[in-house]
């Protein structure tokens, strides 16, 4: 139940970091709201750091923990870039689902064996992660957030151009987020929150190259930049409480749960922007509920 919660509270921090980093965008470009996402975000981490006295890291924490840093940070630019070519609810809806379906099948490989009733749970998170990104299909979901409106020669649906592209950055999204969660699980809790910190840093450094070799080594203005600290303020919880989650529960059952964070995201959007609430998004929100329930009911399993 421990691990159950924490995941929860994790997809409440990647979901309202989405929520910012989606506003940031459209005020800024990618690599300047990523780079200052990620530099407070290691700021937060740091601070938890220092304030749990965790002893010298491992190797394997430092391998694992930087491996993980980076595959999130290449997952983080190539949904931020999805967006800019299809709707939101596409990359965004493609990148949890992938997110969540890498790592319950890199758990398995691993061993995992979830009850049966966090399996029919697992299969029920699937289509709610897709149900609560969805959108109605037009572009009014789109100004509702505040969003540009489509340029000529951009897609009359959904505002974007070239839909495949963003697939595309959609799928590559969720293999790196899948590779965060699996990394930051088989990084290990002996050595605290050192592989948390050491992905951060991996982060801001890989970011910080490709600024540096666009030309872009800056960070936003006051518009872009506020919701881009945001970002920063919620995702390092967010990591945090995953990485604490994935050591006290399966890693097929912790990425699932926060692979749920869509739904925070389409919640903040609600409440803040006035977005539409449809039916297929009430629909996966009712799914995630169920399938929170069933993992919680069926326990976390046990390894193979």
């Amino acid at each position: 139940m421990l691990a159950i919660l924490l995941s929860l509270v994790s997809a409440a921090g990647y979901g309202s970091s989405d929520f910012a980093a989606g506003l940031a965008t459209r005020r800024a470009s990618v690599i300047r709201v990523t780079l200052l996402a990620e530099g407070v975000s290691v700021a937060v981490v740091g601070v938890a750091l220092a304030l749990t006295g965790a002893g010298p890291p491992s190797p394997q924490g430092v391998a694992w923990g930087s491996a993980a840093g980076l595959a999130g940070v290449a997952g983080a630019l190539a949904l931020y870039l999805g967006f800019r070519h299809a709707a939101f609810s596409v990359a965004a809806t493609i990148s949890a689902v992938g997110s969540a379906g890498f790592s319950v099948l890199a758990g398995l490989l691993l061993g995992e064996r979830p009850t049966a009733l966090a399996l029919i749970g697992i299969a029920l998170a699937l289509p709610a992660i897709a149900g609560v990104s969805a959108s109605a299909g037009g572009p009014e979901d789109e100004e509702a957030a505040g969003a540009p409106s489509p340029s000529p020669g951009e897609s009359a649906i959904t505002g974007r151009r070239w839909v495949p592209a963003g697939v595309s950055y959609g799928l590559v999204a969720g293999a790196c987020f899948a590779l965060l969660f699996i990394g930051l699980n088989r990084a290990g809790s002996g050595s605290g929150l050192w592989p948390v910190f050491c992905s951060q840093v991996a982060a801001v450094l890989a970011v910080g190259c490709v600024a540096a070799f666009t030309g872009d080594l800056r960070l936003p203005e006051a518009r872009g930049g506020r919701p881009a600290a945001v970002a920063g303020l919620t995702g390092g919880p967010g990591t945090i409480f995953y990485f604490i989650a994935t050591h006290h529960g399966l890693l097929a059952v912790t990425a699932v749960i926060t692979s749920l964070y869509p739904a925070v995201t389409i919640m903040l959007a609600r409440v803040m922007l006035g977005e539409r609430l449809t039916a297929i998004r009430l629909a996966g929100l009712s799914l995630a509920a169920a399938s929170v329930a069933l993992i919680a009911a069926g326990g976390a399993g046990g390894a193979g």
